[in-house]
């Protein structure tokens, strides 16, 4: 155990065993030494991997509105109830003033406070597409190594841009509610197509049934394929070799009323299956390649733009958009100068 981390600063080396113990205070943090890109961070990261592998990530997105704060909130109560910990991670939107998250967790997630089987954090996007923070696949990393069994991501509820979640979890929610327009629209194109259950939460409220009709109707539009990973991206294989084998998991459409604790157990039991749906047919070794392979791509734009940006200065970046503004120069030009000098 010592060898991994004799080359982490002193302060990470012990953060990064007290998460390995539980301890929940160098838990919160080594997540905000990460989150705030602390050199030294990246060391503990490594150090943890090796750990990491083993919990249940679901991803929880949707509109907002649907109570997909309420849903996590009762689907963490069912599975304490099962003896199993949960570790949440709430992405919010950035605050413009403080530039950290705008709602807060310990605010809608208080029933579980004093739980030590639950640890609650909330991001901020700071920017990032996608619904997710750009350290969201390392603070669920960290969780993973803490040793909690599930770890439930609620993304921002942005829209479309929300597919992102289906690239760091191996199971996405995607939960709708009566009364949100025009039951189609409610969710968009390209997030049912990423849903491995969908839910239908507020279901005490009058057109629920509409509202199931319409995503059952949806569903049934088109077969369901297995993605192949593509440059970071989940893709239904369109390039003339054989197709990917379908995907034959049923998707369940659940309906709940989080807000009473109803209908939660099945949604436990719909991830349970669907774990069980992943290992059984090979996908979850897929899903998990497809995870680390987007994950290098982001990595690597990040770090090579980084890397192009250094070793410009200001003016000539200054220079290059002058340029451009006057029409002097056309963005592919530009980019080529900057590569190639």
């Amino acid at each position: 155990m010592t060898a991994p981390h004799a080359a982490l600063p002193p302060d990470f080396g012990a953060l990064v065993e007290g998460v390995l113990a539980g301890n929940r205070r160098a838990l919160a943090r080594l997540i905000t030494r990460v989150e705030n890109r602390v050199p030294g961070a990246d060391a503990a990261i490594a150090a943890l991997y090796p750990h990491t592998g083993r919990a249940a990530i679901v991803g929880i997105t949707g509109a907002p509105g649907t109570g997909k704060s309420t849903v996590v909130n009762a689907l963490t109560r069912v599975f304490r109830a099962r003896g199993q910990t949960v570790g949440i991670v709430a992405v919010d939107p950035t605050s413009p003033f403080s530039g950290g998250a705008v709602l807060g967790d310990r605010i809608r997630m208080s029933d579980h406070a004093g739980d030590a089987g639950v640890f609650i954090r909330s991001m901020a996007t700071r920017g990032s597409l996608g619904g997710l923070s750009a350290t969201t696949n390392d603070v669920t990393r960290i969780l993973d190594a803490a040793g909690f069994d599930v770890v439930l991501i609620e993304t921002v509820g942005a829209g479309q841009s929300e597919v992102d979640i289906a690239r760091t979890a191996y199971t996405t929610i995607v939960v709708d509610a009566p009364g949100m327009g025009d039951d189609v629209q409610a969710i968009k194109a390209g997030i049912l197509e990423i849903a491995d259950i969908l839910v239908v939460n507020k279901a005490d409220r009058p057109g629920v049934e509409n509202t199931v009709r319409a995503l059952r109707a949806m569903l049934d539009l088109g077969h369901r394929m297995r993605a192949v990973p593509h440059h970071g991206q989940r893709l239904v294989q369109d390039d003339g070799r054989p197709p990917p084998a379908y995907d034959f998991w049923s998707i369940p459409i659940l309906k709940t009323v989080a807000a009473e604790n109803q209908g939660l157990d099945a949604v436990a039991d719909a991830i349970v299956s669907h774990g069980e749906h992943l290992r059984e047919s090979g996908q979850r070794q897929e899903r998990e390649r497809q995870r680390v392979e987007a994950e290098l791509i982001d990595r690597l734009r990040e770090a090579l733009l980084a890397r192009l940006l250094a070793a410009h200065s200001p003016g000539v970046l200054a220079d290059v958009v002058d340029r451009m503004a006057a029409r002097e120069l056309d963005p592919g030009s530009a980019v080529a100068e900057l590569l190639h000098g």
